[in-house]
């Protein structure tokens, strides 16, 4: 028998005798070369998609993305109730009225606030300028900060310049100028009140002019609007050449002459109803065009269209005690010399009114016009007559 191959000797003496040792395999270079190529278009193709999303995404939104894919999804990432309900930090903004208004008119349709929510007045002031009296309203409003907001709207170019301290401190909105008898009087008090409206702490709202002054202490004057179920808005059928005489039967048929009324411009209405104003695109057009010079659309725009829309919500007069009975198209403008004890109590006393739909002898919180002059006699008789200073 033949012997068994058993050495690395005996492995070469047998290539003589017919038998090829084993080979060690070898990869392909064929295959070697297409392997590599692969590899570099790979490279290539994921540093140009790299580049792509870098240039084109952001690196920042394409990470969050991919982290997003890994985020449990039992998160909860729906905003904070705080975001919605927390007035805007800053009264400036960049929205146009047509924004704004929009977005003023929104409207919760869940009537119990899912909050504490303490309701406040917001006091907006329709200004050209500077407010004189403003050290007056400075002891009005001292030590009641949770429960009023001011908003004022003054000429454009206008730049206040009161102290930090001061409760009037950036607190002007976004403004346009005015027209005394013009519809951009009306745009300035509807701009007002829907800036006054995207704070849902306000409940009342209250239009006054630089002129204007406090006829009794803050907290009368809150309790009064508070706990009023109507708003104070004149809304009188005046058959003479001041009321009737001003309607353009082209008004109709959205005004007919019976429903056209005339009231005072400086009003306090409730939210319902400043979001009535606010969101108003059908009467609109109608007082725009045709309520002009010598309509005085101020005086009608607001009263008419509240009249035919929610008569049994207005308490039909004014909250700002004017004097007209010199004569003339402007109020009477009270001074320095005007400013006494008796003249003071004429105003705040003596008074017979309907209060929800009860006698009152408390008609007047607000009284207009007075000059700078007045400022330090009205310091001076505040706190005794007026109950604050």
């Amino acid at each position: 028998m033949q012997s068994r191959v058993s050495s690395f000797e005996d492995l070469k003496d047998s290539s003589h005798t017919g038998l090829r040792a084993p080979q060690p395999r070898v990869f392909p270079m064929m295959m070697l070369k297409i392997l590599l190529a692969f590899l570099a278009l790979g490279f290539v193709g994921f540093s140009g998609f790299s580049l792509y999303v870098t240039r084109h995404i952001g690196l920042r939104s394409a990470v969050a993305r991919g982290a997003a894919v890994f985020r449990p999804s039992c998160i909860d990432e729906s905003p904070a109730l705080d975001r919605w309900i927390r007035p805007p930090s800053n009264l400036m903004h960049s929205m146009s009225d047509e924004e704004l208004f929009w977005r003023a008119s929104w409207v919760p349709q869940v009537k119990r606030y899912p909050f504490k929510r303490l309701p406040r007045i917001a006091f907006m002031f329709l200004t050209r300028g500077p407010l004189p009296l403003s050290p007056l309203w400075e002891k009005f409003f001292k030590g009641h900060d949770e429960r009023y907001s001011i908003y004022v709207h003054s000429l454009p170019s206008y730049e206040a310049n009161f102290t930090s301290t001061s409760v009037f401190y950036h607190r002007q909105i976004p403004s346009k100028v005015s027209e005394w008898g013009q519809m951009s009087m009306c745009d300035a008090e509807r701009r007002l009140l829907a800036n006054a409206l995207l704070d849902l702490s306000n409940e009342w709202f209250v239009l006054l002019s630089e002129s204007c002054i406090p006829l009794l202490h803050f907290n009368i004057t809150y309790q009064y609007l508070i706990r009023s179920r109507y708003s104070f808005v004149g809304a009188t059928d005046d058959p003479g050449p001041f009321g009737r005489g001003r309607y353009n039967p082209d008004m109709a048929p959205e005004v007919s002459i019976e429903q056209w009324r005339k009231g005072s411009q400086w009003f306090g209405v409730n939210r319902k109803v400043a979001v009535s104003i606010v969101k108003d695109t059908y009467y609109y057009p109608k007082f725009e065009k045709f309520c002009r010079p010598h309509c005085y659309v101020d005086e009608h725009y607001f009263s008419t269209m509240l009249f035919i829309e929610s008569p049994n919500l207005l308490a039909n007069r004014s909250l700002t005690w004017v004097d007209w009975s010199r004569g003339g198209a402007h109020p009477a403008t009270f001074g320095r010399n005007d400013i006494t004890e008796a003249f003071l109590k004429r105003i705040v006393r003596g008074r017979n009114c309907s209060y929800n739909d009860q006698p009152s002898s408390i008609c007047y919180l607000f009284a207009r016009k007075f000059a700078p002059s007045s400022l330090e006699p009205l310091l001076q008789l505040g706190p005794t007559l007026l109950g604050f200073g």
